[in-house]
Order: C-alpha cells, then sequence, then structure tokens
C-alpha cells in the first residue's frame, strides 16, 4: 500500500512540474511578444507619418523601417526559443 501512495505522489509531482513548464512558457512567450508587437504598431505609425511630411524620403524611411522591423521581431523570436527550452528542457 505504501508503494502505491508513494507512486501516486510522484506522478502528482510531475503533473505539478509539467503544468508549471507549460504556464512558464506560454507568460514567456506571450509577454515576449506584447512588448515587439507595440514597436512595430509605433515605428509604422512614425514612419507614415515622416512618409506624410517628407515624400521625397520614402525610400530611404522605408529601409530603414524594413531593418528596425526586423531588429525588433528578433526580440519574438528570442522569447519563442525561450518559452521552447522552458516547454522541452
Amino acid at each position: 500500500m505504501a508503494i502505491e501512495e508513494t507512486k501516486a505522489v510522484v506522478e502528482g509531482a510531475l503533473n505539478n512540474i509539467e503544468s508549471a513548464k507549460a504556464l512558464g512558457a506560454a507568460l514567456a512567450i506571450g509577454l515576449g511578444a506584447v512588448g515587439p508587437g507595440v514597436g512595430i504598431g509605433i515605428l509604422a505609425s512614425k514612419a507614415l507619418e515622416a512618409i506624410g511630411r517628407n515624400p521625397e524620403a520614402e525610400a530611404k524611411i522605408k529601409t530603414n523601417m524594413i531593418l528596425a522591423i526586423a531588429f525588433t521581431e528578433a526580440i519574438a523570436i528570442y522569447a519563442l526559443v525561450v518559452a521552447l527550452i522552458i516547454l522541452f528542457v
């Protein structure tokens, strides 16, 4: 009887660990995507505003905007990697 009780306790603890890992991964990617999402929104808004004020500089603004979006999106990819590490390690 004691072995079965011990086995049940161990299985319960493992389920708690898996649940905590899933919650941690969800929080990591969820919170890690909020910043880049807001950043890209602000970036696009300001770029369109700048193009509206100075249409001759559209090519230079667009190039800089795409480069900045790539750097901002890299942060979300880092959050995804952290979430996957939490989930599968």
